[in-house]
């Protein structure tokens, strides 16, 4: 049995949901927690998490679009928090590999995200690309745990978040040949790992280029067991209660 932590699920991107969620259990997978990460998605999102009992969502907005958030979308996610499916507030954080010219905005936008988060006591799930030093300033300005998603960092960068109390996604690109992130897990270990997809992206090895799903989380917990030298009923059972320790699901 597994979660998926993090992954985005739209019509735009799947012709039908529910053959996807049935996969998806089929496959092993308990819940699945999509990301609703602008205005647009999170109304979808939680559509979807109303319409099934194992799909919970975190909701916020995403650092690209910094240049469309105004307080009345803000007011929007923040009435949205009550919603009893949402578990979470991201995917929230900072990308600068292409708008640097945006990051006194895009600071802005996340502190004021990571500010609701402390407010309601909610996980965050913290995107970060090419921004590290900034994300972890901005981190530590607040009282909060959470999950930084989709990390490829060094291992020096996951021990900093590790001692802050947060835990590290890991999905497919730890099966990537040009990947570092094997050799960081076997140092830290599976005690701050949340396995995910980010599907409809980065499908693991041997389907990489191919539209990703949930249903692919075996593949990657496989992979991790056999890189530990452990079972996957040992990957499933830390890698679950790691997710139970963050999210209320």
């Amino acid at each position: 049995m597994f979660i998926d932590t993090h992954c985005h699920l739209s019509v735009e991107d799947y012709d039908d949901i529910d053959t996807v969620i049935k996969e998806n259990r089929a496959a092993g997978i308990s819940k699945i927690i999509i990301s609703g990460c602008s205005y647009d998605s999170i109304i979808e999102s939680l559509d979807i998490a109303d319409k099934y009992e194992d799909v919970y969502v975190t909701i916020g907005y995403h650092p690209d679009q910094v240049e469309v958030i105004t307080e009345k979308e803000l007011l929007f996610l923040k009435d949205k928090l009550s919603h009893p499916k949402v578990v979470g507030i991201g995917e929230i954080g900072l990308d600068y590999h292409y708008s640097k010219e945006l990051k006194e905005a895009q600071i802005i936008l996340f502190e004021k995200q990571l500010k609701l988060a402390e407010e309601y006591n909610l996980p965050v799930v913290i995107h970060s690309r090419d921004a590290t030093n900034d994300t972890i300033n901005c981190l530590k300005k607040f009282n909060l745990k959470g999950d930084i998603h989709c990390f490829s960092g060094s291992l020096e960068t996951a021990k900093i978040y590790i001692s802050m109390g947060y835990y590290l996604g890991i999905g497919g690109v730890v099966t990537f040949k040009n990947s570092n992130l094997g050799n960081v897990i076997k140092e830290i270990g599976l005690s701050n790992v949340l396995l995910e997809t980010d599907s409809p992206y980065l499908s693991p090895v041997p389907y990489r280029g191919m539209k990703n799903s949930s249903k692919n989380i075996p593949i990657i917990a496989e992979y991790i067991a056999n890189l530990l030298d452990i079972s996957n009923e040992e990957v499933s059972k830390i890698t679950l209660n790691n997710t139970s320790q963050l999210f209320d699901l």
